[in-house]
């Protein structure tokens, strides 16, 4: 007689771990080799930036954005943007003069899939009238600003049951209250 099969939970399946995010990549699905050839070209972008680029950097440093900072050639994912702001899930793309469009719409595409906003900027507009580009820019910002904040309430209202209590700053933590006086030495 023949022993028949029967179903059973695979035992690595059933543990209750989640899996581990790759080192590098951020979670994303991307070799070592591809992700290290991507951050030395967003290296080598940033030796060697446009004047729009470098127009609108000059603009990012001086200006106080708070918790939103733009990163200069950033990589998301697998494609490299010109700036990214992490906290807003916000990319700027400046469009030069000669780009391939078909390329840079799927790359969009893809950080749209994943909740990467991308503004398009193009460079002539830098150039000419930096403060009209800002301006957009704010808005964009200010709209982004408040489509995260209805997100995380909608999210809060569906999960009732989950703790979204933030840790406290260093200084506040408990027995951190005050920062205590340089001790004396005594002389002996």
């Amino acid at each position: 007689m023949t022993e028949r099969k029967t179903l059973a939970l695979n035992p690595e399946a059933a543990s209750t771990d989640a899996p581990a995010l790759k080192k590098k990549g951020r979670g994303w699905e991307i070799s070592d080799s591809r992700l290290d050839a991507l951050h030395e070209q967003a290296r080598e972008m940033r030796r060697h930036s446009s004047e729009a680029h470098k127009a609108l950097a000059e603009k990012f440093t001086k200006a106080d954005l708070g918790r939103y900072t733009f990163k200069r050639h950033a990589v998301v994912g697998s494609a490299i943007v010109d700036f990214n702001c992490h906290n807003l899930g916000l990319a700027l793309a400046i469009d030069e003069e000669g780009q391939n469009d078909a390329l840079a719409k799927r790359r969009d595409k893809s950080l749209e899939s994943v909740g990467i906003k991308v503004m398009r900027i193009a460079a002539s507009d830098i150039l000419e009238d930096i403060d009209a580009v800002l301006q957009r820019l704010t808005t964009v910002m200010r709209d982004r600003i408040t489509e995260r904040k209805a997100a995380a309430r909608a999210h809060k209202a569906a999960n009732p049951k989950q703790s979204y209590d933030r840790a406290k700053p260093r200084g506040e933590r408990k027995g951190e209250g005050k920062p205590r006086a340089p001790r004396r030495e005594e002389k002996g």
